[in-house]
């Protein structure tokens, strides 16, 4: 029998003249009557406040190898713990985690899992990592923070995986706890992203720009290939530009295969050389650190040093086949620093396998 869900207050609203609260957290400004959900599902009017009503519940919990975040600059080879809660504030036709993100059945999903249990859990399990994940963390942000902060005082790092639709209102606080963020840059036209996500680019590259002018929290930026929709030469390298301008060249891109999946079954799947075209024109417009994923490209998986050239990490999918980087994160054959995190210990041993475990 599923437990009833915890609520407690956002915290970003404002009391209207209508009568209205509106919900401040992402760029939607849901405006809200009493009983009535924001377009995330999980935030709600009761009464006189708009709540978070999953607090302290989850959808289930998986051990991923980081790298399938995708981070391949964050302590490579380590494990994370992973999970998410159900709804979102992006309308993705494209979604690969619709079970969760739509869900609208929560009971149906959810365990209890309070902050400090899921610190725990990582604690028990040996898990370095969490990440806030399968579905968007900023529409539960309140408890993505408080679980951040739990994994903190046990030693736990934090990861995001997010699609940085959030106001800057909330980005701070948001981010602030976070270890690492890997942000979805679905496509680089306003057209794309309002009829395929229903959400605005402008808003998303607001955050971006954000958080890569900050320190303390490690980013990768990852974009699904969609055929037809995303994946032009031209759209691809004037996002580059834009990447390149905005973050520096040290970001990691990672370009991913799209699979026909929730409204768009009947699309194409992105062939693998369109992944490698959008590496190369990345890598021609002078990004240093280019992967493509959910494809078996050994190649395009490998880290090589930018000043050099020489094979850092190679990678077969989420494997590690060697790794190359010294104790102190540079390149053994030249010197240079290698922008992320990395261990003075080398790399993780994690499985290049994702298995669910237990909470408790």
């Amino acid at each position: 029998m599923s437990t009833p869900a915890h609520t407690i207050t956002g915290r970003w609203q404002t009391r209207l003249d209508d009568g209205r609260v509106r919900c401040d957290l992402c760029p939607r400004a849901c405006k809200l009557r009493d009983g009535q959900r924001g377009y995330c599902f999980v935030r709600e009017r009761r009464v006189a406040d708009i709540v978070l009503s999953t607090w302290g519940r989850s959808s289930g919990f998986c051990v991923d190898p980081i790298e399938k975040k995708p981070l391949a600059h964050f302590y490579p080879g380590t494990a994370v713990l992973s999970f998410g809660t159900a709804g979102c504030n992006l309308g993705c036709r494209f979604c690969q985690n619709h079970e969760i993100s739509a869900a609208r059945q929560w009971d149906l999903l959810a365990e209890r899992a309070t902050p400090h249990m899921v610190a725990d859990a990582a604690v028990r399990h040996h898990i370095p990592a969490v990440a806030f994940t399968y579905n968007d963390p900023v529409i539960y942000a309140e408890y993505a923070i408080d679980t951040a902060l739990a994994c903190h005082e046990a030693g736990v790092r934090t990861v995001a995986v997010t699609a940085g639709y959030i106001s800057p209102k909330a980005r701070s606080e948001f981010f602030a706890p976070m270890d690492a963020a890997n942000i979805d840059l679905k496509g680089f036209t306003e057209d794309m992203y309002w009829h395929l996500t229903g959400a605005h680019l402008r808003d998303v590259l607001e955050t971006i720009a954000w958080v890569a002018e900050r320190d303390s929290t490690w980013l990768e930026l990852t974009t699904l290939l969609i055929p037809g929709h995303n994946d032009s030469s031209e759209e691809i390298r004037s996002q580059c530009r834009w990447i390149l301008r905005e973050c520096g060249s040290d970001v990691p891109v990672h370009f991913s295969a799209f699979h026909p999946d929730h409204k768009m079954r009947t699309t194409a799947p992105t062939p693998p050389e369109t992944l490698r075209r959008a590496r190369s024109i990345a890598l021609d417009e002078g990004l240093h650190y280019v992967y493509c994923g959910n494809v078996h490209d050994i190649e395009a998986d490998t880290t090589t040093c930018a000043s050099c050239g020489h094979e850092l990490i190679v990678r077969d999918w989420y494997r590690l086949i060697s790794y190359d980087v010294t104790a102190n994160g540079t390149c053994p054959a030249c010197g240079a620093r290698i922008p992320g995190r990395f261990d003075e210990g080398g790399p993780g041993e994690a499985s290049a396998h994702s298995f669910q475990v237990a909470l408790s």
